[in-house]
């Protein structure tokens, strides 16, 4: 039983960078800090696109991302389509309630793009069809609105690690 507790797993610096995590238009700065505390935790660049609800300097987004906002490399474009040409190819994965398919269903590869939208609102539909990305949903109880954006980020990203990182 101790041997369990002995040593914990770590990602090594040599898989930093494996994904870069997307929020556009997020508008709670609690949910921004605790993902940019996962973003940095895992390696994994931060990317706020659009109009956001908040400050980045804003207190609340200061305080959930505690000191880890130093070490994580947060991008910050202006709107969709400037992202998007920044973006060039890269593959996109669209999170969203809409989605009809698991995101445990799907192949994450080094590089690719986890999209996010809104807490309020989700990923407009000009976004989800645009043909840019697979749209694919976290599953959940019927008659549930959504999760809480940070959760969703955390159990799509370490999924896309699990499938990616060796032991």
């Amino acid at each position: 039983m101790t041997e369990s507790l002995s040593k914990s797993p770590r990602l090594s610096n040599s898989n930093v960078h494996p994904f870069e995590i997307v929020l556009f238009e997020p508008e709670i700065p609690l949910n921004v800090g605790s993902i940019a505390r996962t973003c940095a935790c895992s390696g994994c660049p931060l990317h706020l696109v659009g109009t956001l609800g908040f400050r980045l300097d804003d207190r609340l987004a200061r305080r959930a991302g505690l000191d880890y906002w130093e070490h994580t490399d947060v991008h910050v474009h202006k709107c969709w389509e400037d992202f998007k040409s920044d973006m060039d190819s890269r593959r996109m994965w669209f999170f969203s309630t809409k989605g009809k398919k698991s995101y445990w269903e799907v192949k994450y590869d080094p590089g690719d793009l986890l999209v996010f939208g809104s807490e309020r609102t989700g990923l407009p539909g000009r976004i989800l069809e645009s043909g840019r990305g697979v749209v694919v949903t976290v599953p959940m109880l019927e008659n549930r609105r959504s999760l809480n954006l940070s959760n969703t980020v955390a159990i799509a990203l370490y999924e896309a690690l699990r499938q990616n990182i060796p032991e």
